[in-house]
């Protein structure tokens, strides 16, 4: 059981730097279509980490027999998390290299979107060590 949670809380390091990377990406970069390939690069590897967490979170979970508030609150965040990140590479995914107004809406956008991203892992951690 010891090695499934602490699998489960590597994961969550991994998928937490991620998202680092990603808002130090958007904060750094200046140049939209290096920020793109940047990004369109680390989706993929976003979402995996997110299946990873949720994997092994599911594990931990049936492990425990034990159904707490915790673990329903890290169901809905894991799922906010896939789709918000989605939401994100489709609104990327459609702006033109002419598109220099949407560029720069974009990064807004993208800073606030890993922003939440961050704060929900964040509060996710506090409330598992709360309840």
């Amino acid at each position: 059981m010891q090695d499934a949670i602490s699998t489960h809380i590597y994961a969550i390091y991994i998928f937490l730097a991620i998202m680092l990377f990603n808002l130090y990406s958007v904060v750094t970069k200046k140049d939209f279509i290096s920020l793109a390939k940047r990004l369109k690069f680390m989706t993929p590897i976003y979402h995996l980490a997110n299946a990873i967490v949720i994997y092994t979170g599911t594990i931990v979970a049936f492990y425990s027999h034990h159904f707490s508030f915790t673990i329903a609150l890290m169901i809905p965040a894991s799922i906010f998390l896939l789709v918000i990140e989605i939401k994100r590479y489709k609104k990327q995914r459609v702006i033109k290299v002419a598109d220099i107004e949407l560029q720069e809406e974009f990064f807004i956008y993208a800073k606030k979107v890993y922003t939440i991203e961050i704060a929900i892992l964040v509060a996710i951690y506090i409330v598992s060590k709360v309840f």
